[in-house]
């Protein structure tokens, strides 16, 4: 995922959160130094990594608050996430339907018997 989508959608989640300004300001913070040229390559695998690494901000270590809106941030993706891997694994695991062969060769099967 893009850096740069990544903190968009890290900015919108901390506002319905209703998340203290200083975080929005870090947020804010490191989208304009990833805007800088070269900035739009910069990838990452997830949101729970990236609210990881805003974690581990000097800005996140020095300033309780925004430890905290981090924080929860992170708990809500990782329980979103662990949500969305149990429904994937249980649409995975249902059985699949039988095809038209199966039934065309099980009824003829009934019918050889039937003679």
């Amino acid at each position: 995922m893009n850096l740069l989508y990544g903190l968009e959608r890290i900015e919108e989640r901390l506002v319905e959160n209703g998340a203290r300004s200083e975080t929005l300001g870090l947020v804010d913070t490191i989208r304009r130094t990833a805007s800088r040229p070269g900035g739009d390559q910069a990838q990452v695998r997830s949101l729970v990594e990236l609210v990881r690494r805003l974690m581990r901000t000097p800005v996140a270590n020095a300033n309780v608050g925004v430890y905290d809106d981090l924080a929860v941030l992170e708990e809500q993706l990782v329980d979103a996430s662990a949500k969305a891997s149990a429904e994937r694994e249980a649409v995975e695991s249902r059985p699949l339907p039988k095809s038209k062969k199966y039934y065309r060769a099980l009824k003829e099967k009934a019918d050889k018997n039937k003679r």
